[in-house]
């Protein structure tokens, strides 16, 4: 159900300057050995990491009018697509970069996972793990391929129908309850190509920056609120969702979804 009022969600301590509401684009997040195609956007310096240490500092807005201009602008929402408009939110919130410093994200989300994706990335940022960058998608136009190459993290994006994997009305993605995380080092097997996206070079399991390996620390966070990993019936590293065909989410339940592409049996991809 859409909240009939802003929700402003602040976790207080030091951080960088807040995002802007009506601002299309994130800090980029410093570099690293991997490379990737951006349409570098705007972005401001990031913040060291100083003496006494920054928190999540997460806000929940609604989305403005402006920023649902220019989703539906970039086709990010057309007729066929969840009707979410008013259960949307944006998640602006610190993350730490393959640089090691802090800078400012966003993340569309459906307003019913606000919470559960706050809590997540709390843990993900009080124990440093790094994000290479965090935009909405419409400053990738909508174009699920230009994100990936960005090594981008998103959620909310009813996929152009050459992109997605499951029925508009059905896929977590277009509801606004599934987030991928670092695409580079996370990549998943493209069911339309059948190749490693955005690239194989990190498509093996070890240990690595940035990566998302099962019973590690980004799989045990999201897990144990209750999302689904690989919820698809190939390998998608980067990917979390909260259950197929989307629908209202719950919360955390008793025994964490820990399905992959090989326990999952998904006749149809979620994303």
């Amino acid at each position: 159900m859409a909240l009939l009022f802003t929700t402003a969600l602040l976790i207080s301590g030091c951080s960088p300057s807040s995002a802007s509401e009506d601002a299309s684009s994130t800090p980029s997040a410093g570099s690293s050995e991997a490379t990737w195609q951006s349409p570098s956007p705007a972005s401001s310096p990031a913040s060291p990491w100083p003496s006494s240490e920054p928190s999540l500092d997460a806000a929940v807005r609604e989305v403005t009018a402006a920023q649902w201009s220019r989703m539906v602008a970039a086709g990010l929402w057309r007729k066929g697509c969840p009707d979410v408009r008013d259960e949307l939110r944006r998640v602006e919130m610190n993350y730490v970069g393959f640089d090691g410093k802090v800078h400012r994200g966003v993340l569309v989300v459906n307003a019913d996972v606000t919470a559960s994706v706050v809590r997540i990335f709390t843990k993900l940022f009080e124990e440093r793990f790094p994000i290479r960058r965090m935009e909405p998608m419409e400053v990738y136009d909508g174009d699920l391929d230009a994100s990936l190459r960005a090594d981008n993290t998103s959620a909310f994006n009813c996929r152009r129908p050459g992109q997605i994997n499951a029925p508009f009305r059905e896929s977590p993605h277009a509801n606004g309850r599934a987030i991928d995380i670092n695409p580079f080092e996370n990549p998943w097997i493209n069911l339309r190509t059948k190749k490693w996206s955005p690239s194989a070079k990190y498509a093996e399991r070890t240990e690595g920056k940035g990566k998302i390996l099962e019973g590690g620390l980004v799989w045990r966070a999201f897990t144990e609120e209750g999302w689904v990993w690989q919820d698809i019936k190939v390998p998608d590293y980067m990917h979390f969702d909260t259950g197929y065909p989307s629908k209202p989410f719950q919360g955390p339940i008793a025994s964490p979804a820990t399905a992959g592409p090989s326990a999952a049996g998904q006749s149809i991809p979620a994303g």
